[in-house]
């Protein structure tokens, strides 16, 4: 058995009475190192949580690579040219987006939003969430955002032609 060590604990009064009118005055010492040790029972070891937060980065780096995997092999399954870019657009706003992207093959945020005659920042969530959406869905982005220049044009985005009807 192990050394006992002396502790003091400051108890609200009401509790305090409880425990004289419950508990015998030999008893008390005995009853509160009982109810530590319960409580501590019931309270998770911190290298114990820190191995569980290891092990469940570990599941979702893993979920994340068959997630990569199962995108991939959508990739080589679908259809090249199958793809309606619409299907991704959820209001007007958005289908003005793909026709100006679908005629022009690439834009920037300020030249779409000046077609559209509204801010550049709503085009950007909008073309962010439009290549969300169908990399979700199909595994490969209908559009993206190239900062590099490409065919004379820099940080602009670009509709990938390989997935679109023809």
């Amino acid at each position: 058995m192990t050394e006992n060590r002396v502790v003091t604990v400051k108890l609200p009064e009401d509790v305090y009475l409880e425990m004289a009118l419950r508990i015998p005055e030999g008893d008390r010492s005995h009853f509160i190192r009982e109810a530590i040790s319960e409580k501590l029972q019931k309270t998770p070891k911190a290298d114990k949580l820190l191995a569980l937060e290891e092990r469940m980065n570990k599941i979702e780096q893993e979920f994340g690579q068959i997630r990569k995997y199962l995108a991939d092999l959508e990739i080589l399954t679908f259809q090249h040219g199958k793809i309606n870019p619409h299907q991704y657009c959820i209001d007007e706003l958005d289908h003005k987006i793909m026709e100006y992207l679908l005629h022009y093959k690439s834009a920037t945020t300020p030249e779409i939003a000046q077609y559209v005659k509204t801010n550049r920042w709503l085009i950007l969530n909008r073309l962010r969430k439009i290549q969300k959406i169908s990399k979700k869905q199909i595994g490969k982005p209908i559009v993206e955002y190239y900062a590099g220049e490409k065919s004379g044009k820099k940080k602009a985005w670009w509709i990938d032609e390989e997935l679109i009807q023809e």
